[in-house]
């Protein structure tokens, strides 16, 4: 029996969280330049995207790249943002054809003006599509995110518009750049890493974790199934004992 028989789909996670990890090592393992992991790793995202999109699951947030990434040797970084557009132009008609919207989270300022570009007509081309919403964190770290969201926090704070004693949790969460979603309760990671590496901190404090050690070029939707099914055989408790939630 595949995982995929095995859901129950009354109890899917609204959100799942994913960290693509691993393109540039199956690339090596395969004699191969690190953008050829990269260039695979987008038949692994449009099969997973379809995956999440068959069951049902609403929400799908995918780290595409991050703050630290720019870092990485300039060759790479160009060809990224290359393939970040390619990408854009080729899997809009996916999107428009499985229902799904584009969204992206991050910094996104400091994207190529192409990319910027790309990114923001397929977000608005595909706005009006409902079964699942898609999101890139793109130049996205989390603790850029909550240090972005203390400084407007403080500059509507000494305008006026709001009042130190008004600040808690859910006021907090408005200025993050995640306001219109869910918290994520699943979070994978691929690579048999076992780190969140910057992502979403202040989102995932009481997500499921789930590290498988395929690497993400290689990962289909029948993998996130199973991470899926790995996740309703938990408990979730919140703080709280198992006799309380019987």
């Amino acid at each position: 029996m595949s995982f995929r028989e095995k859901l129950s789909l009354d109890k899917l996670p609204k959100h799942v969280a994913i960290i693509m990890d691993g393109n540039g090592r199956w690339a090596k393992e395969k004699g191969k330049m690190r953008v050829f992991g990269h260039k695979n790793g987008v038949l692994a995202v449009r099969d997973t995207v379809e995956g999440a999109a068959e069951i049902g699951v609403e929400n799908l947030t995918m780290y595409a790249f991050s703050t630290e990434n720019w870092n990485r040797p300039k060759l790479e970084v160009t060809a990224l943002m290359e393939l970040l557009v390619s990408t854009i132009n080729k899997e809009t008609k996916t999107l428009m054809d499985n229902n799904v919207r584009l969204n992206a989270i991050g910094d996104l300022q400091s994207l190529p003006s192409r990319c910027y570009k790309e990114l923001q007509e397929a977000m608005a081309k595909t706005a009006g599509n409902t079964r699942l919403t898609l999101t890139l964190a793109l130049s996205y770290s989390s603790r850029w995110e909550i240090l972005n969201a203390t400084k407007l926090l403080a500059e509507d704070a000494a305008s006026g518009k709001i009042k130190p004693d008004d600040i808690d949790e859910k006021l907090f969460e408005k200025y993050l750049s995640t306001h219109n979603l869910p918290d994520p309760e699943l979070m994978i990671r691929t690579s048999g890493e076992h780190r969140i590496s910057n992502y979403l901190l202040w989102q995932l404090a009481y997500a499921e974790l789930y590290f498988t050690s395929k690497l993400w070029p290689d990962f289909r939707r029948e993998d996130l199934f199973e991470a899926i099914y790995n996740y309703q055989q938990r408990e979730r408790r919140f703080g709280l004992t198992s006799e309380q939630l019987t």
